[in-house]
């Protein structure tokens, strides 16, 4: 994010779309995992919501963040999200835990959905680690609300750190969610590669956790039929590809270029160029063309823009290869060789 708009957030200058909600209620849920209920000061129903969506946070010191929304989907009194806080926190969890209380009034994004359940499932097969339980308890709420049928593995360190134990205790005693404890040792927990070395005809997996546990999944699920495999990334860290720095894009080259690449604009023809220590989005916004950033990493959906001409070097962690063969993220793709057209 530039330093205008952190400016300008910090002086609450928030997007036009931004809604401020109250925080209702703050919920100790697990050791370093609070939940936090947000609601409409004026007592109105919020915009409706699908299981996997999320929302954006604004923060006063211009930082974004983006969390799960956990709550049933039929809620439409209430927010709900979760927020883990994290050792090493760039700001986000810690300020959420330290300043965010009870009648507070925050500022947040539109609901935006990159993890919905499919359609096409017969059977839903969730697949939570640690604080990746935030999205499943939504699906919980819509899967039971359809009809259909689920399954739930949630993994945690240990039983003190395993959030919203009242609520899934009825779907643990039913069979439907199980619990696994690996005390800090993940060789101790769940047979990732066992249970899913054999894909029942019609289950779709869904799977959200931290970098080490996505891998994992992601090893594990080679095999199942496209389109079948779903997702939700916390962290660019659980990227399978690693991702060049700014600064080490500039000192060996963008794909063998070494110099950036040019970015055209369909609606005009405007042409720039992209130098290899600069996003698209960078670019665009400095020579006065309005694109919308939110994450800055791939993670969000909130630049995502139809391409026209070109290779595409992909670095986001939301879209499929369908959606890659069509849009690109402004915020993280680069292009593989000298030019991109885009559908701006």
């Amino acid at each position: 994010m530039n330093d205008v708009t952190k400016k300008n957030l910090s002086q609450q200058q928030y997007p036009s779309h931004a809604r401020r909600l109250q925080v209702r209620q703050v919920t100790y849920q697990a050791i370093g995992i609070n939940s936090y209920e947000l609601v409409s000061p004026k007592g109105e129903e919020l915009p409706p919501f699908t299981a996997g969506s999320h929302i954006d946070f604004y923060f006063r010191d211009g930082s974004v963040r983006q969390y799960s929304l956990c709550n049933d989907p039929k809620e439409r009194h209430r927010y709900l999200i979760a927020v883990l806080r994290e050792a090493e926190s760039r700001g986000g969890s810690e300020g959420l835990h330290e300043r965010v209380h009870v009648q507070r009034t925050v500022c947040v994004g539109e609901v935006r959905n990159n993890f919905p359940l499919s359609s096409e499932a017969k059977h839903h097969l969730f697949l939570a680690g640690g604080i990746g339980v935030t999205p499943m308890m939504a699906m919980i709420g819509e899967t039971e609300t359809n009809g259909e049928t689920f399954t739930m593995h949630y993994c945690s360190k240990s039983p003190e750190h395993t959030a919203f134990r009242p609520e899934l205790e009825q779907y643990i005693s039913a069979g439907k969610v199980i619990l696994h404890h690996d005390g800090g040792d993940p060789s101790q927990g769940l047979d990732i590669v066992n249970l899913l070395a054999t894909q029942e005809n019609g289950t779709h997996v869904y799977y959200c956790g931290p970098p080490g546990f996505m891998r994992a999944v992601k090893r594990a699920t080679k095999h199942w039929e496209s389109g079948t495999v779903h997702a939700e990334h916390f962290s660019s860290a659980a990227s399978p590809k690693v991702k060049q720095t700014a600064a080490e894009r500039k000192a060996v080259g963008d794909s063998g270029v070494g110099i950036g690449f040019q970015v055209m604009l369909a609606s005009n023809g405007a042409t720039y160029f992209v130098a290899n220590d600069k996003s698209i989005a960078d670019v665009l916004k400095e020579n006065g063309v309005h694109v919308e950033t939110s994450c800055n990493s791939g993670l969000c959906g909130t630049c995502k823009t139809r391409y026209i001409e070109g290779e595409v070097d992909h670095n986001d962690l939301i879209m499929d290869a369908d959606e890659q063969a069509q849009y690109l993220t402004l915020c993280c793709s680069r292009a593989k060789g000298k030019k991109l057209v885009i559908d701006l």
